[in-house]
């Protein structure tokens, strides 16, 4: 079983579905003692309606997948709240409230797909983030120009899809559900985010130019470097591409003026560093032995190390 998957054993997933249930309870509480927690989380949707079906179906599911680890109570407390999380998250796109009901909702799915996968496989299954082009196969052999025109089509893909479509999604949804921070639409924001956006691609540009004609690969897991690099910005940081996309994407959520980009930048980056960098790290500890190792106790992941 790959190291990363050892970090989320049955015993926390439960300690989730504990916190979840409790969670429920307070906010059930909470929605019946204010007005104002009623409406920003619900809208006019009429609480006597859903408060029923949600104890029994999130609450006390919820409560019975912590008590006795049980895959059928947290399967239902997961689907239950994945299905009103959809439900809650159109009528709120629709209708322009209930919008940090739906960010409470959205985070409570994560957590209970991640929980209840945990508790019915017996660890959380790392596995399913590589597959497709994110499994591991070495590059075909090549010359570095082609690698390079592929690298750079990937890097253009990459950052259009999570620099700009995600980015702009997430515009809208905040500018829909009224949860737009002021404070983040000042001109000195963008002009600060503009400079952090243009050093984080600059960063990627060097990592994606130096893996492709120094590595004898790509970025892209399914056609990984042949050869181990430890130059360029690999010099300084493990993972040049990784710090990148995250310098960028903060980049981007100050340029919008995005809390929400900022916000999954930081859940994405803890999760890759805890999930996915593990076993990423096991796959070049295994093809290069000894010489990754070294390296690896020599340069950091994310900080940058003065090189030897």
């Amino acid at each position: 079983m790959p190291a990363a998957e050892q970090l989320a054993p049955v015993s926390v997933a439960r300690a989730y579905f504990a916190l979840q249930a409790l969670g429920g309870i307070a906010w059930w509480v909470a929605v019946f003692a204010s007005g104002s927690v009623r409406v920003w989380t619900l809208g006019q949707w009429e609480p006597m309606v859903l408060v029923w079906p949600d104890l029994l179906l999130f609450v006390a599911a919820s409560g019975l997948a912590a008590v006795w680890g049980s895959k059928t109570p947290a399967a239902v407390a997961a689907v239950w709240t994945t299905g009103m999380t959809l439900v809650l998250g159109i009528y709120a796109l629709v209708e322009r409230e209930a919008g940090w009901g739906v960010v409470l909702m959205s985070v409570a799915t994560v957590g209970s797909l991640a929980a209840a996968s945990t508790i019915w496989f017996g660890h959380l299954p790392t596995g399913w983030f590589f597959v497709g082009p994110f499994s591991f196969r070495v590059a075909g052999r090549a010359t570095g120009t082609r690698h390079l025109r592929r690298s750079l089509a990937q890097l253009v893909a990459f950052w259009t899809t999570f620099f700009v479509l995600i980015p702009a999604v997430l515009v809208i949804v905040e500018e829909r559900l009224r949860l737009s921070w002021p404070t983040l639409d000042h001109q000195g924001v963008k002009v600060a985010g503009a400079v952090v956006l243009l050093l984080g691609s600059a960063l990627g540009l060097w990592a994606c130019t130096t893996m492709a004609l120094q590595g004898n690969g790509t970025p892209l897991p399914a056609e990984t470097a042949r050869d181990l690099v430890v130059t360029g910005p690999y010099r300084y940081v493990r993972n040049p591409m990784a710090v990148a996309g995250v310098v960028q994407t903060v980049g981007v959520g100050l340029v919008i003026g995005s809390w929400m980009v900022l916000a999954i930048t930081i859940a994405g980056a803890l999760v890759w560093n805890r999930l996915i960098r593990p076993t990423e790290e096991a796959d070049l500890a295994a093809r290069f032995g000894e010489p990754y190792r070294r390296y690896a106790e020599d340069v950091r992941c994310w900080i940058p190390t003065a090189p030897r």
